[in-house]
């Protein structure tokens, strides 16, 4: 047996190698990667045993509203009302700086300054300005934190938006969730610990793609589910055609006997991870249902999202689902809402993307807080980079549009451990540059780490003879927005 046991691990390195050699010499190493205990030594994969967090926590689950393709700070929460004055104007050498740009204003000649078509005004008792296309979201600004300050090494979609999920702007990653996932486990047995739900609004959108929410060289079982708007949540957790809930249970419990039998022979990890997966979906048949029924929502709730968050596959119906999941205990529930690239027609995609999330995630914040869960649960709501405050093309102002900036942008944060009511960082009076407390993307993975109860330096995996953690080699807590 120990001479077959040694063969087959032969051929299986052997076998990954020529079929994933194409992909890469990181692909070719998925052999090394199952057998991973043999080479490295198990006491050696983690840092911090599963579900251990290091310290209290301030939060206990995340809700993270993505809003793909980069809103603009401009006109969402960043009021610079210089640039309306400087309307058509060009934009001080002195302050762009020499830049990078991207391609698609890289041959311009012109930057013209362009001031926002939406009024802005003050709210809470923190003063933040606020767009007027947020009302919703400005009745709860004694709540939220804006950081004004965000900046990223990124300045196009795919890399910034992988760079944010994952820590890293390639891919083959482990993403936030997955990182959650792997760190403290799961406070549900019946439900995944890390879950994502797509949403597609009406202004231009960029694509989102499974690399955002994969595993990486994690195991498998912390990947993200994706709930679907279809008639199936999560797809082949009914039973088939002709068979009932117990032909299901027998057939899943000679499959585990048969996965146990091959697991005591090769020792390869993924055979356990492919039996705790059926057991979830076996779990889960009973629990998804009852969660993505919205029928049974009050008046009350229904009025706080508004009408939409009936109709599966909406921002709105995401908004509720993700309370009713983070609430039923996931870790981490992963919103993308399509539709924020605006490189034209700016004003009316706008006014369009704010109306789709505006009333649901203010919704969201009060939903949780009047049930008791925003003190434990951590909300994030931004996008990728921000906008530039030159027009990108001619200057229109009926139909002007801004290219991507990477520089400075906001996002906004509650519950969970987060100060309410402040707005951090500041940002000069062109919009281009944070002149105080700058925030990166490393900076907000630890933080959000720490509100997690985890040392983000000491939250590590090692893989291809390197201890790999979401902040990379950076990363520091932002200790001014935690309470």
């Amino acid at each position: 047996m120990e001479n077959q046991e040694k063969q087959f691990r032969l051929n299986v390195t052997r076998r990954h190698f020529l079929t994933k050699a194409g992909l890469g010499f990181g692909s070719a190493a998925l052999g090394s990667m199952l057998f991973k205990d043999q080479l490295f030594g198990v006491d050696q994969q983690q840092t911090i045993p599963l579900g251990l967090a290091q310290y209290a926590p301030k939060a206990k689950r995340i809700i993270y509203l993505f809003q793909n393709g980069a809103p603009s700070q401009l006109e969402t929460f960043d009021y610079k009302p210089l640039l309306n004055k400087m309307h058509g104007e060009e934009l001080p050498a002195s302050i762009r700086m020499g830049q990078r740009l991207t391609g698609m204003t890289a041959n311009q000649e012109k930057f013209p300054l362009v001031g926002s078509t939406f009024g802005f005004s003050q709210h809470g008792q923190s003063g933040a300005w606020i767009s007027e296309l947020f009302p919703n979201i400005a009745s709860i600004a004694d709540d939220i934190c804006i950081v004004k300050t965000m900046n990223t090494e990124a300045i196009n979609h795919d890399p910034a938006l992988t760079f944010f999920q994952t820590g890293a702007q390639q891919g083959n990653r482990p993403s936030m969730g997955a990182w959650m996932s792997y760190g403290l486990g799961s406070e549900n047995s019946n439900l995944p610990s890390y879950t994502v739900l797509l949403s597609r609004g009406r202004g231009n959108g960029q694509g989102v793609y499974s690399k955002l929410w994969t595993n990486g060289f994690l195991d498998s079982v912390h990947q993200g589910v994706v709930f679907s708007s279809g008639e199936d949540p999560v797809l082949y957790l009914k039973n088939p055609e002709g068979h009932d809930k117990q032909s299901r249970r027998d057939m899943l419990d000679q499959l585990a006997k048969f996965n146990s039998e091959a697991f005591e022979n090769f020792g390869d990890p993924e055979i356990n991870t492919r039996i705790k997966q059926y057991e979830m979906s076996y779990r889960m048949q009973s629990a998804v249902p009852e969660l993505t029924d919205l029928s049974k929502e009050s008046d009350t709730t229904i009025k706080l999202y508004g009408p939409d968050c009936l109709v599966p596959g909406t921002y709105a119906a995401n908004c509720l689902l993700a309370r009713k999941l983070s609430e039923s205990g996931v870790r981490f529930v992963q919103l993308y809402h399509q539709g924020w690239d605006t490189h034209g027609n700016l004003a009316n995609d706008m006014r369009m993307q704010a109306e789709d999330v505006d009333r649901a995630s203010a919704g969201l914040i009060k939903d949780l807080k009047q049930r008791g869960l925003l003190d434990e649960t951590l909300v994030i709501w931004g996008g990728e980079f921000g906008r530039t405050n030159y027009c990108q093309g001619k200057i229109d102002v009926a139909n002007y549009g801004r290219d991507h900036h990477p520089k400075c942008f906001s996002i906004w944060m509650a519950g969970g451990g987060i100060k309410p009511g402040m707005v951090y960082g500041e940002t000069d009076e062109f919009g281009y540059n944070p002149i105080k407390d700058p925030v990166s993307v490393h900076d907000f993975h630890a933080t959000v780490l720490h509100l997690m109860g985890i040392n983000h330096e000491q939250l590590t995996y090692r893989h291809l003879g390197r201890r790999y953690r979401l902040t990379d080699v950076a990363g520091q807590v932002v200790n001014g927005i935690i309470a």
